[in-house]
């Protein structure tokens, strides 16, 4: 998990992108945003789905720094909000149950 949060923490991205993409995270709802990106399946968790959006978040990051013709900002900014959800719902405190 470390590991991935790290290689999160790694990324450096337009400021404009990011400061987007923290405005959307507010309204992140995971149920919702990630079968956008990962498939209609059962939803991963946390984890698993940050390496998953983060594999789809590089290409995009090629397409934008090689201005490929078929590069949308929009779905640039959509993935960015979808990685930030998970990252947070990653690092909040586990409840145990009672």
């Amino acid at each position: 998990m470390q590991d991935v949060l790290s290689a999160l923490n790694g990324l450096r991205r337009p400021p404009l992108l990011i400061r987007a993409a923290r405005i959307g995270v507010c309204d992140y709802n995971r149920a919702v945003h990630l079968p956008r990106h990962l498939g209609p399946a059962a939803l991963p968790r946390a984890a698993e789905a940050l390496v998953r959006l983060m594999e789809i978040e590089a290409a995009q990051e090629r397409d934008r720094t090689a201005r490929a013709a078929g590069y949308r900002a929009a779905r640039h900014v959509d993935v960015l909000i979808a990685m930030m959800g998970e990252a947070r719902h990653l690092r909040a405190p586990q409840t145990a149950p009672a």
